[in-house]
């Protein structure tokens, strides 16, 4: 049985976007839309350059669209096909379009690069050697340090996490009045990946203290150091690294 030609097409089409999807399925690592919107524009050409490569081949491919559109004998199928076609176009744009709550990536990296050194409390921090002057207690003091830690959830529970989620997962309150979201701390891809530090950084000047590089970050973050102590913040440090299992990044 001959497959008509036009079905042939778009199989083949399918298959093309196929192989440019399989790298998400089989690795995790999506080709960005753009790139696969490219390499589907080459795709379709070459296929129709075979597929029209002689008069009788590219009569038969577009014989039942000049059929659909010309044969009176057609005209229900006809007003389907120009009632489906648009509904489609339509759906496949507002996907495009639809608001989304994510940071757009080309705006705001989710980890900014901190300065060498920062201001707050009257005084000047050097980020480069800065620690927790708490942390230490996690082996000297156990009991001491989880005190500290009990405290910090107190300023956590008192200020974050109408923003951060009382699970600490971003999806406070009043997450959804921001674009974008608060940051999760859950998971290792967060404050897993940094020093405590930077974290003292973020905390202390908030939104207003981010790089004027690459604005605008979009950061509803107050300037906490106006709000709350240097001990509470260290504190409040320790509680977060603590609730979500996490270890802070070391300098060595």
């Amino acid at each position: 049985m001959k497959i008509p030609r036009l079905l042939q097409f778009i199989v083949l089409v399918l298959i093309a976007y196929g192989i440019c999807k399989l790298p998400q399925y089989l690795m995790g690592k999506p080709i960005p839309g753009s790139l696969i919107l490219m390499y589907m524009f080459f795709a379709v050409v070459m296929i129709l350059l075979v597929m029209t490569s002689t008069e009788e081949s590219t009569r038969e491919l577009f014989g039942p669209i000049k059929a659909l559109v010309e044969d009176p004998s057609k005209a229900l199928i006809r007003n389907i096909v120009f009632v489906i076609v648009p509904l489609v176009a339509g759906y496949l744009t507002y996907e495009q379009l639809k608001p989304s709550f994510e940071p757009p990536v080309e705006l705001r990296s989710t980890h900014p690069a901190p300065p060498s050194t920062m201001k707050a409390f009257g005084k000047t921090y050097n980020l480069m050697t800065l620690e927790n002057p708490y942390r230490k207690l996690e082996k000297e003091d156990p009991e001491k340090f989880k005190e500290l830690v009990r405290e910090g959830g107190e300023v956590y529970f008192q200020n974050c996490f109408f923003c951060h989620g009382d699970k600490l997962y971003g999806k406070g309150h009043y997450a959804h009045g921001f674009n974008p979201l608060p940051l999760p701390f859950q998971g290792k891809d967060t404050i897993a990946q940094l020093q405590e530090s930077f974290v003292f950084w973020r905390i202390a000047t908030g939104g207003p203290g981010l790089p004027k590089e690459s604005t605008p970050w979009l950061s509803s973050m107050p300037i906490w150091q106006h709000f709350l102590s240097e001990e509470e913040i260290w504190k409040v440090i320790l509680f977060i690294y603590d609730y979500t299992g996490n270890v802070p990044r070391a300098w060595e």
